[in-house]
């Protein structure tokens, strides 16, 4: 196995690839994850493993809850994922949606393990907390529904496809401007989100005045690899003020995810490793499938762009692109 491969991006999901029993195959499985999720205990002061497995009292679809433990769950399957490589694979650049950002830091030794628990504990604290708004992804460039959106007081809060725009807003004000946009593209319909809020959008700027100063006392490293921007589309830089001004200003401005990937690909990017959380009907960790994978292949359409898309999720996908990577 070469101990660098300078074409792999590692990507990391956001809120929406949580379930109920992610992680307890790899905890069953490996000493190395059960240490991580003991570790996530440890810095929150609460019992990680339990609420991830068994979700006692229903909370894991709540933000505060969401985002530490879908953060541990990516943790744990990168942990797992470098065991079983020996940590011969180094790859080009990290990339998360939203949450999954604090994930790619960590994956780039940024930020501590269990640095990034207690802020993205206490960013969805804060989001919960101040949030207001909802949120609704319509399949239409930006350029056709944003002009619709400010109409309406709702705002861009993500850019995931050159044909898929997510826009929050009030729940009346999001009605408003579907019935409008059914009017103008009567097949283009959108689906509304299961969020807390209007999450990366102006609705977010009283939860990011409260989390910049918890930002501002994080502990910043250098990034040892490359780690996509949200904020800007491009990739961070090593300077400790600007990651944190740009996690800053992620909370209340579009997610361009588009752009990042772009991006990487731009940069001869040929394979993507999809680690935590997972998405389908089927309960158990290895019914699931990669959250942006979806994503990812619809914009590669109609692209020259010849790359190999790994899930490293569960300990079934954790073992098979081990095994893939070795080849």
């Amino acid at each position: 196995m070469p101990t660098t491969n300078q074409h792999i991006l590692y990507l990391f999901p956001g809120q929406g690839a949580q379930y109920q029993g992610m992680g307890s195959d790899l905890c069953q499985d490996y000493i190395v994850a059960r240490h991580v999720y003991e570790q996530a205990s440890d810095a929150l002061g609460c019992d990680v493993a339990q609420l991830s497995f068994h979700d006692p009292k229903g909370q894991l679809n709540l933000t505060r809850f969401t985002q530490p433990t879908l953060l541990t769950h990516s943790i744990a399957c990168l942990a797992v994922f470098k065991e079983l490589t020996n940590k011969q694979v180094t790859p080009l650049t990290a990339a998360g949606h939203s949450l999954g950002e604090y994930s790619a830091l960590v994956a780039a030794d940024v930020l501590t393990f269990e640095n990034a628990l207690r802020l993205v504990q206490k960013r969805g604290e804060l989001m919960g907390t101040y949030g207001e708004g909802e949120m609704l992804a319509f399949p239409l460039e930006l350029d056709a529904i944003r002009p619709l959106a400010e109409k309406h007081y709702c705002a861009i809060a993500g850019y995931n496809l050159q044909d898929q725009t997510v826009v929050g807003g009030q729940g009346a004000d999001l009605d408003l401007l579907a019935q409008e946009a059914h009017t103008l593209f009567p097949r283009k319909r959108p689906v509304r989100l299961k969020t807390e809020g209007a999450f990366h959008t102006y609705f977010m700027v009283n939860a990011a005045q409260h989390f910049r100063p918890i930002l501002g006392a994080a502990e910043i490293a250098p990034p040892t690899i490359r780690v996509l921007s949200n904020y800007t589309g491009d990739y961070h830089t090593s300077d400790a003020a600007s990651i944190r001004a740009r996690l800053f200003f992620q909370l209340f401005h579009p997610v361009l995810w588009f752009r990042n990937i772009q991006q990487a690909l731009a940069d001869g990017v040929t394979t993507l490793i999809e680690f935590g959380g997972g998405i389908g009907s089927g309960k158990a960790p290895a019914s699931k499938r990669p959250n942006l994978e979806g994503i990812i292949r619809k914009i590669l359409r109609n692209t020259n762009y010849d790359v190999q898309y790994l899930a490293a999720i569960n300990s079934q996908t954790l073992r098979e692109t081990a095994e893939n990577i070795a080849q």
